[in-house]
């Protein structure tokens, strides 16, 4: 079922020239995670704030083509409707913390008591999402004397108490240590598991080879790829985009220089564990 559709979207800042994102053709499916990839400036984020409905509204400019979400067109909701369907994470957790409150569990709170959402409910969502964000622990500390990857977490169990069915999130482990990293993936991942549709941009191309379901490539705005995550990041030509491919596509690919037979499109570690085995018990 599709969710967000983009048709033709071309979009130029203001008092740019070109554009930044330029007839990009889209369709997200419900339920599926999608990892947006591409160079720096590729208009990634970009196209995160078209998704979310911030272009043209809150950073102007011109949009061309049209957005629809939910079979509707995306400048016929108000930012205040559009705020309980798509949740944004920022790549900088605390941009997101809001400094209202002085301890995680109200800061988790806080946007469910701006919606005027009964007392009991929200203590219920809170306990659940904390438990889901190994945030539990965190309850009585201070946002704010949190480390990064701790206060990420807190950003995604903030934004998942309001119970968006779709995600975008930007980068969010471009500044934690691989052990963080590994937890907000382990997150995201039990967040699609609950049905959420996840766009997600980031760097980090062996995490997205095993968890996310398809990959969109970006190019100076133009999407040049979309599509299942082993046919994308199989792509040997993407190298010449400056498009990182996982260890295990080039040493499938050096295999295959040297005579030794593999299957094709092997992008996870474990693919490439099995494959070895194979090859050792012929």
């Amino acid at each position: 079922m599709t969710c967000i559709e983009l048709k033709n979207v071309t979009y130029t800042y203001p008092l740019s020239k070109t554009p930044c994102i330029s007839h990009a053709d889209l369709v997200i499916e419900k339920g599926k995670f999608y990892a947006v990839i591409g160079a720096n400036g590729s208009g990634k984020t970009t196209l995160c704030n078209i998704i979310r409905g911030f272009i043209p509204e809150f950073y102007q400019g011109e949009l061309e083509g049209s957005v629809i979400l939910d079979g509707k067109n995306l400048n016929e909701y108000t930012l205040g409707e559009l705020a309980p369907k798509i949740g944004y994470v920022f790549q900088n957790p605390f941009n997101q913390i809001t400094g209202a409150r002085d301890n995680v569990y109200e800061e988790i709170a806080y946007g469910l008591e701006n919606l005027g959402v009964p007392v009991d409910t929200i203590r219920k969502k809170v306990e659940e999402v904390m438990e889901i964000t190994n945030t539990v622990y965190l309850a009585k500390k201070n946002p704010f004397e949190l480390s990064g990857g701790q206060q990420q977490r807190v950003a995604l169990a903030s934004v998942l108490a309001l119970e968006p069915d779709i995600f975008v999130i930007d980068e969010p482990t471009s500044q934690l240590d691989p052990k963080e990293t590994e937890r907000v993936f382990d997150i995201i991942d039990r967040m699609k598991k609950m049905g959420k549709t996840i766009i997600l941009v980031e760097h980090k191309i062996e995490l997205i080879a095993e968890y996310a379901d398809d990959v969109i490539v970006l190019e100076n705005g133009c999407v040049i790829r979309s599509g299942e995550k082993h046919e994308v990041l199989s792509d040997l030509s993407l190298i010449e985009k400056g498009i990182d491919l996982p260890q295990t596509v080039l040493l499938a690919d050096e295999l295959q220089k040297k005579g030794i037979s593999v299957d094709e499109k092997i992008i996870t570690k474990e693919e490439m564990a099995q494959q070895l085995k194979n090859l050792i018990g012929r």
